[in-house]
């Protein structure tokens, strides 16, 4: 079977295989319904979505190439790694399943919905056992997979439920629910009326859709109700909901950050370089390892490992610096040799430049190893008139402070 074949085949597949179906659901349902913590789930989906896949070792360029822009048939990397992402937090649990090519290598992978991901035994072997849909399941080896979790405590495989967060789930729907109610029940218009007289039932009916129809409709462009002795009294009845103030509305949201590890300013794009860094490290930089770990051991045996082949994920953290931040930055790490003329370019978000992937540095720099020669000389050239013989150092060994770059 032809390349294209195969990635017909492999499309064909998974068309189906959906892991997300909206629907309105209560604070027990998928934390994904609400608003504040979708908002979690998506901010930090997108951010591992810019994570770059680097594959280590020789002979890798062309399957590297196929997972830095499209790991499967239906989607590009940036689809992959947010779809990841959201499982991982949604659920706690991120299943990976391998594509294969006709040389049972694998050429790609594709993320596979833990809610509808179960474990079977068949013969001593387990097996991960998912719904493709239309009442279709598909079966691939446990050890070929690659599975991603947190909050791992009582089960080997799957990371625990959100269960812990349900109190915080309610607060946000009870909450979302006062506001509607009371937007509603202010908008509407209340009177108490008082009859001057005693009226039968079907009077006093007819006389409350007369003084309705005239007062209180549409119709009224005016503004100004008018009645008559029929009635002795009307009062407007003013009408305060219980909404729930802005201290417990803050310790909702703190309650949903904590959990997420996440802030206002990470939701809002609105962070510093600091509170970016800090959020990358808690958050992104521990995702990328666990990726790296788990797509290198589904790729690579150990012998392969042991020979440098290995996936990682990287993030070009600079370019959230602020243009001061990185004119300083790029300033002090090009001319030490830390990083490329290109390297500089990326953190600025600029295109590459023929010939911009060497490294330069200053040349007053000298070798530690050095110092101890140019000591010597100069004890030797003091001696110089007691019979000391002079030795003369090379001037590369020395500090050159012309501060050109060669």
């Amino acid at each position: 079977m032809a390349d294209g074949d195969i990635e017909r085949a492999v499309e064909e597949y998974f068309k189906t295989l959906t892991a997300y179906t909206p629907c309105f659901r209560s604070f027990e349902g998928s934390l994904y319904e609400m608003e504040l913590t979708r908002a979690a789930v998506h901010s930090f989906a997108t951010h591992v979505s810019k994570l770059k896949p680097e594959v280590k070792g020789s002979g890798n360029g062309a399957f590297e190439r196929a997972l830095q822009y499209k790991p499967n048939g239906i989607m590009d990397t940036k689809k992959y790694l947010y779809r990841l992402a959201t499982g991982y937090m949604v659920d706690n649990t991120a299943l990976i399943a391998p594509l294969y090519n006709r040389y049972d290598e694998i050429c790609g992978f594709y993320p596979m919905p833990a809610a509808k991901c179960t474990i079977v035994d068949h013969k001593g072997v387990k097996y991960i056992r998912y719904h493709i849909g239309g009442g279709r399941y598909a079966a691939i080896e446990l050890g070929r997979c690659g599975i991603l979790n947190q909050y791992q405590y009582r089960d080997e495989l799957f990371g625990e439920s959100n269960a812990c967060l349900r109190p915080t789930m309610e607060l946000i729907n009870t909450n979302n629910q006062g506001i509607i109610e009371g937007v509603k029940s202010s908008a509407a218009i209340r009177f108490m009326a008082k009859l001057a007289g005693t009226f039968k039932p079907d009077d006093i009916k007819k006389e409350r859709k007369r003084f309705t129809e005239e007062n209180l409709s549409a119709d009224n462009s005016g503004g100004v109700m008018v009645y008559d002795a029929k009635y002795a009294d009307v009062k407007q009845i003013e009408s305060k909901p219980f909404v729930v103030n802005s201290s417990q509305v803050a310790q909702i949201k703190e309650n949903v950050f904590n959990y997420f590890g996440t802030n206002e300013h990470i939701l809002q794009n609105n962070f510093t370089s600091d509170e970016w860094n800090a959020y990358y490290e808690g958050k992104i930089e521990p995702f990328a390892i666990e990726m790296s770990l788990v797509h290198t051991n589904m790729v690579f045996n150990a012998r392969e490992i042991a020979f440098g082949n290995e996936i990682v994920f990287t993030a070009n953290r600079l370019q959230y610096l602020s243009n001061a931040e990185k004119l300083n930055t790029v300033t002090q790490l090009f001319d030490r040799g830390f990083i490329t003329h290109n390297q500089g370019l990326e953190i600025f978000n600029m295109a590459p430049v023929e010939g911009g992937d060497k490294r330069y540095i200053r040349k007053e720099y000298a070798l530690t190893d050095n110092f101890k020669d140019v000591a010597e000389s100069k004890e030797v050239g003091d001696n110089a008139d007691s019979g000391g013989q002079t030795v003369q150092v090379d001037a590369a060994d020395t500090a050159d402070t012309d501060g050109q770059v060669d």
